[in-house]
């Protein structure tokens, strides 16, 4: 059985501070830091701690979140920590920091004998709110039990590819599902803005794939949150998509691998922040279909 009672969370945006919460309401002891402590205050109304430094946050906890814009925010923030780490310390590591960020961060771990978890999660902010993420996990299988109850509160399973945390099995993984949603993101952010400019309604397009083996719940989401205007607060940000999508490219090239579409679409989601759309929802991308930063027709979504 677990002994695990406590857990800090560094990072509380989209999907750090639902995970504070749900750890809290699985009964943990959290402690929270936050780059704007202003954001992190929210979540002392159910439980969690909000401190003043990555430090105080992580002193004595069982366990250690790290959900951070990319690896060097995440090394960053953890050499900010490391006056309250103790040797031993159980890390799991949950952002999508890419290889070579892994690679630094699992340096760190090294340097300070800390217990490096790579574990990204799959999914976006509804199912962070619910506690349904899909966890992404390799490390220890002698500390899988202490981190059960922590991957339990966040997500409905955890999914193990691999026994070392440094490895990056479970980041490699990461990538490989993001350039996949990445990728139905685009087709679905082009399929619309041709729709558009073509005068064709896209009640019609939906219709047309109504059941078939073209259809999916992603192009339904996603096209919905378009045509709804309802792209704040975003389900995934723009911006961080744009980071992913470089992230993917770079992990392709790293192996030999020429990922022309995903290359493509990061320059799409630049092009989006560019005009002025990174803190909306991805499906953001149609707006770079368009010259100007609201997009030939936006009004009318």
């Amino acid at each position: 059985m677990s002994d695990t009672t406590s857990a800090a969370v560094l990072g509380t945006g989209t999907m750090g501070a639902p995970m504070a919460r749900n750890l809290a309401r699985a009964g943990l002891s959290v402690r929270a830091w936050n780059r704007s402590r202003a954001k992190a205050e929210p979540l002392a109304a159910h439980g969690v701690t909000v401190t003043d430094t990555p430090a105080e946050a992580v002193r004595d906890a069982d366990v250690v979140l790290t959900m951070l814009h990319d690896g060097p925010a995440a090394l960053e923030v953890m050499r900010a920590a490391a006056p309250g780490l103790r040797p031993g310390t159980l890390w799991a590591q949950v952002s999508t920091a890419g290889l070579e960020g892994l690679g630094e961060l699992a340096g760190f771990a090294r340097e300070y004998d800390l217990v490096l978890v790579d574990a990204p999660v799959l999914g976006t902010r509804q199912p962070a709110e619910e506690g349904q993420l899909t966890v992404l996990a390799a490390g220890p299988e002698d500390v899988r039990d202490r981190l059960a109850p922590v991957f339990d509160a966040i997500g409905t399973r955890t999914v193990w590819v691999g026994d070392d945390g440094t490895a990056g099995a479970a980041t490699r993984l990461k990538l490989v599902l993001n350039s996949w949603v990445l990728a139905v993101t685009h087709g679905t952010a082009e399929a619309l803005a041709l729709a558009e400019g073509l005068g064709v309604d896209p009640a019609d397009f939906l219709d047309a794939v109504a059941g078939g083996p073209l259809d999916m719940g992603y192009l339904r989401a996603k096209s919905a949150l378009l045509l709804e205007g309802a792209l704040t607060p975003p389900s995934f940000a723009t911006a961080t998509a744009e980071k992913d999508a470089r992230l993917i490219v770079a992990a392709g090239e790293s192996a030999g691998v020429r990922l022309d579409v995903a290359a493509a679409g990061a320059q799409r989601f630049r092009r989006a922040v560019e005009q002025g759309h990174g803190e909306e929802d991805m499906i953001a991308s149609y707006f770079a279909s368009f010259d100007g930063s609201d997009g030939r027709g936006a009004e009318e979504h």
